[in-house]
């Protein structure tokens, strides 16, 4: 039933949704712009160049590279339909378009879609084989908005500070499903680890029957875990499925999902009607893994697990937030994990679904974030809730995500401090989406400003180790740090009650500088050479790695972006210094985490009781 892959090649744009009938549609489109939106209709539209899909008209890529400030435009195809079978239907799938789409087929308006970061889909009329069919999809994306999610995409004609270029239109891929009118239509996979079991739902859409039985197989390495078919009821099935626990830890190990052990639980699922026929086909995959938060510690799999985090921003330099080849996926997830990280901090980002296909299968953990928006108004409020709901529902199944985080600082909420309608936003996502899924911490706003949280992140881009180790100390001081410290001039909480007891991580510190001394650039800090880079950055990460009070940390960041060249790595992913040197940097010592340099003398004796007594290796690496 299965290959020696996780999944069927080539990979699916939806890898826990799959299927082996798709094809893809990128490559050459019908474009125009329309910088006023001024054409409501495509027999409007003067098709006056061609658009390699998917990357977006601002990138080099696309053959367009138009960054001008416009409000709209066009892509049109003609695709050949594909000969169906009975009770078959073609699915035109939308990886995500910025920002507002209406798509037309044969000349009529089929569907619209808001939001420049979720997927949607269109289903087809029915044709011939062979039949050319028309598609038209208009853009809508007005460039100043600045009440609508967005994330690092600039507002300015010239990209300034931290914002980049824009990103309009169809910025992933778009691909032809054929599927079964009756179908499964969604999966969520939900693994408890107190239990050794993994929930199961799946959603059968299409033609409603009563006769409908789902078969799960699950299997590891060849070895089934689970071979069981199911009733249909209502459209849904609903099953917790227990694994047979093997009681000790190093059979229960070659189970368990984590970076250093990457285990995947294979799935396929077959939809039978009452006579046995075959209704749908679908692969997916999950994990046995739990994220938990114990006291002051980040937990994975029932053990204290220290996060070394990268800031990934996800742009490339000639196609902006769209990789330039598939492939691209892959290898930035293996170059984070060689350059010692355990993980990403997704910045202002929702990554597309295979290179979380590929972190679930290399070991990479994900903080998954929501793009901000940069005003607070009634619309601004929407949009950013219902267009973060879809996200999470698209990508709650993946073991990779260990924490959601719907607000970075305080943008979109520019007065927490005074203004009690923001600080209820925050609050609303906070619970909504713990209510969503309550198996992951929620960061409310990561940064400052801390409202409502599991895990408090701190920014603080601080240039000096020895000052940036002593302003933390330990967790025992956190309370006074809190009231006293205001990086970025902000209060880094504004409750009343403490956060002394809950886990912190500075998400964001670093941002040191090497560039070639190329014109225009900017970071935190400048160094002069590459191995004066390297040295500031072991210097600094030696200095974080000996903060007690911190559960972990994340750096900024993983690879050049435009003007901001502070990555470790130059924009076309080449390191800056040697990847064995940067993971030594990062992962440091394997023994401790404490570091006496940077300790007060009062605190030499528990440091030397600690080490008196040898320590088991850090889970973390």
């Amino acid at each position: 039933m299965f290959d020696t892959d996780v999944l069927p090649t080539p990979l699916s744009p939806c890898p826990l949704l799959s299927r082996a009938t798709w094809s893809s549609l990128d490559g050459p489109w019908d474009f125009a712009l329309d910088p006023d939106a001024s054409w409501s209709r495509p027999d409007e539209v003067s098709w006056d160049r061609v658009i390699e899909v998917p990357f977006s008209p601002e990138t080099p890529l696309s053959g367009i590279n138009d960054s001008g400030l416009y409000r709209a435009c066009w892509y049109r195809k003609q695709v050949e339909r594909p000969a169906l079978g009975p009770q078959q239907k073609l699915i035109l799938h939308f990886g995500a378009v910025d920002y507002h789409a209406t798509i037309w087929v044969d000349g009529i308006a089929a569907v619209t879609h808001e939001g420049g970061y979720t997927p949607f889909t269109v289903e087809l009329p029915p044709g011939k084989p062979g039949d050319p069919t028309e598609i038209v999809v208009q853009v809508v994306d007005d460039p100043h908005n600045l009440a609508k999610p967005r994330g690092k995409q600039d507002w300015q004609a010239k990209p300034h500070s931290i914002w980049y270029p824009r990103t309009t239109g169809i910025w992933q891929t778009v691909w032809l499903e054929t599927v079964y009118e009756t179908r499964v239509g969604h999966l969520r996979w939900t693994p408890n680890l107190e239990r050794w079991e993994i929930g199961f739902e799946a959603g059968v859409i299409g033609v409603p029957r009563d006769d409908l039985q789902l078969q799960l197989r699950l299997e590891v390495d060849h070895a089934v875990l689970s071979n069981d078919r199911y009733a249909v009821i209502a459209g849904e099935v609903n099953r917790r499925i227990a694994l047979s626990d093997p009681g000790i830890d190093d059979y229960r190990n070659e189970l368990l999902w984590s970076p250093e052990s990457p285990n995947l639980i294979r799935a396929a699922l077959t939809l039978y009607g009452g006579d046995g026929e075959i209704l749908d086909q679908v692969y997916s995959y999950t994990a046995l893994r739990s994220v938990a938060l114990q006291g002051d510690r980040f937990v994975l799999n029932s053990r204290p697990y220290p996060l070394r985090l990268v800031l990934d921003q996800g742009y490339w330099p000639e196609s902006g937030l769209t990789p330039p080849n598939p492939d691209a996926f892959r290898r930035d997830v293996e170059l984070a994990k060689a350059m010692g990280f355990n993980g990403v901090r997704m910045h202002q980002k929702v990554e597309d679904q295979r290179y979380l296909y590929w972190a679930d299968r290399l070991g990479l953990l994900v903080w998954a974030e929501m793009p901000s928006a940069y005003r607070f108004t009634k619309g601004a409020i929407e949009r950013l809730t219902i267009q973060w709901m879809e996200i999470v529902d698209r990508d709650l199944s993946h073991p990779c995500i260990v924490a959601w985080v719907p607000f970075n600082e305080s943008w979109g909420v520019p007065n927490l401090p005074e203004v009690p309608a923001e600080r209820h936003f925050i609050q609303a996502l906070y619970h909504l989406t713990r209510t969503i899924d309550s198996t992951r911490p929620v960061i409310g706003n990561d940064g400052w400003e801390t409202v409502a949280t599991d895990l408090i992140g701190i920014h603080d881009y601080d240039s000096l180790p020895e000052r940036l180790a002593n302003r933390y100390r330990t967790q025992g001081e956190l309370d006074a740090v809190f009231r006293r410290e205001r990086p970025g001039g902000r209060l880094l909480v504004l409750e009343e009650h403490s956060f002394a007891n809950h886990p912190v991580v500075l998400s964001e510190f670093g941002g040191i500088t090497y560039a070639h001394d190329r014109p225009g650039t900017w970071g935190y800090t400048r160094t002069n050479s590459a191995d004066d880079l390297a040295s500031a950055y072991e210097q600094l990460l030696d200095a974080v790695r000996s903060i007690d009070a911190f559960s972990g940390f994340c750096y900024t960041q993983f690879a050049d972006t435009y003007q901001e060249a502070n990555g470790l790595l130059f924009a076309d992913r080449t390191p800056k210094f040697p990847l064995e040197r940067m993971a030594a940097a990062t992962q440091g010592p394997r023994t401790h985490r404490y570091h006496p340099r940077y300790q007060r003398p009062d605190a030499a004796r528990r440091t030397a009781t600690r080490q008196s007594t040898p320590l088991q290796p850090d889970r973390g690496g």
